[in-house]
């Protein structure tokens, strides 16, 4: 029973554990300093500063709802993801143990192996998030418009960040993974899902209308609908980091610049990967039989890659526009009154560098999986 789930396992969620270092460590960053920032607010005499410690104060709580919320529900979306496909895959097994007598609970409790993945990301985030505070409190009051203000270690951001997200992660893996086994011992043996009969046929007869590869597309978007979710969250993360990256050399720091940058890139091919390995590993049968019924390396790259290609300059598009708004707000909203922070202006130019280095990203890519397509063996597919 032990051996349902095991570290190996959980070692694949990689990518909860990255997203969850990136929430953390800017998170981090910024309560910490919002905390020690406000322990100085009686020392602060100038107006001007008043205005200052302000917008600090608002920046810090902008960016931990922002950045947290966002980066926590993709966490959330990716475990739910990891966790649907583990059962998918293991059907039979977990149909086994619980035609042995073993409870839904039972099973499920097995589970909370996975909260491993998001306490290795909080607690790498949180770590370097205090590495690299010194130099970040430095920059922040780098006009020395607030009195001296030292990093100091506050046991409920290791709460809030570490403890309480590992023990969330846990239980929503248990309480998913529970929720997930109430299917029918005879069906989880049988290895297929209860469908409704009516809502298959209806399906299957407007696939009949359509020609072979455009009900492929459809089937491949409409069979895995999170896949869609993450790739238009690795477009979005990557242009709404690298644009925003650059406004940020003017608006705060190099420092700032440089780690958004980094956050994007990460978060983008963490996701990115996810979504097209999951893809491919769910179509291989599907390929093979393309391949044999004479299909070229290219129908099956448009069948099964090229139906995303949309969906990620979505992603794009929105990525952009967000960052154009939450920019704005900071600007006008935020920093409104503070002396000598720049106009912010829409960055066009910037924005065609991001998209056309998004382009050349994204279709490289493509083309590195689509030689993983061209490996896939038909005889081993045929075998299995």
């Amino acid at each position: 029973m032990g051996g349902v789930v095991g570290i190996k396992d959980a070692a694949k969620l990689i990518g909860v554990s990255i997203i969850t270092c990136c929430a953390v460590l800017v998170c981090t960053m910024f309560l910490n300093f919002y905390l020690d920032v406000v322990s100085v607010k009686a020392e602060i005499t100038s107006e001007a500063s008043m205005f200052f410690y302000n917008a600090q104060v608002s920046t810090a709580k902008v960016v931990c709802f922002v950045s947290g919320g966002c980066l926590l529900i993709t966490s959330v979306i990716m475990l739910i993801f990891y966790i649907k496909h583990y059962i998918d895959t293991r059907k039979k097994e977990l149909g086994i143990l619980k035609a042995l007598g073993y409870s839904n609970f039972k099973i499920a409790k097995n589970f909370w192996i996975f909260g491993i993945s998001a306490f290795i990301g909080t607690a790498v985030g949180f770590g370097a998030a205090f590495l690299l505070m010194p130099q970040f409190y430095e920059l922040q009051n780098e006009d020395k418009m607030l009195p001296e203000i030292s990093v100091r270690f506050h046991p409920s951001v290791l709460v809030y960040f570490v403890i309480l997200p590992t023990v969330f992660f846990s239980l929503l893996a248990i309480g998913y993974a529970w929720y997930k086994q109430r299917t029918p011992v005879l069906m989880l043996l049988k290895d297929s899902l209860r469908t409704s009969g009516k809502t298959k046929k209806h399906r299957e007869d407007k696939n009949i209308e359509r020609p072979f590869i455009d009900g492929l597309k459809r089937n491949t978007v409409k069979s895995k609908k999170t896949l869609v979710f993450f790739i238009i969250f690795a477009s979005f993360c990557f242009s709404a980091m690298t644009q925003m990256s650059f406004s940020m050399k003017d608006l705060s720091s190099e420092m700032m610049g440089a780690m958004m940058l980094l956050i994007g890139v990460v978060l983008a091919f963490t996701t990115l990967f996810l979504a097209v390995t999951t893809v491919i590993k769910n179509n291989t049968k599907t390929i093979a039989m393309m391949r044999v019924f004479g299909y070229s390396q290219k129908d099956c790259c448009r069948a099964i890659l090229g139906v995303y290609r949309p969906l990620s300059y979505i992603g794009f598009a929105v990525g952009t526009v967000y960052q154009y708004v939450l920019l704005r707000v900071m600007v006008d909203i935020v920093f409104k009154d503070i002396e000598n922070i720049p106009v912010y202006k829409f960055d066009f130019p910037m924005m065609l560098i991001s998209l056309a280095l998004f382009v050349a990203v994204y279709e490289i890519v493509m083309y590195y999986y689509s030689g993983k397509i061209k490996k896939i063996s038909v005889k081993e597919i045929m075998l299995e």
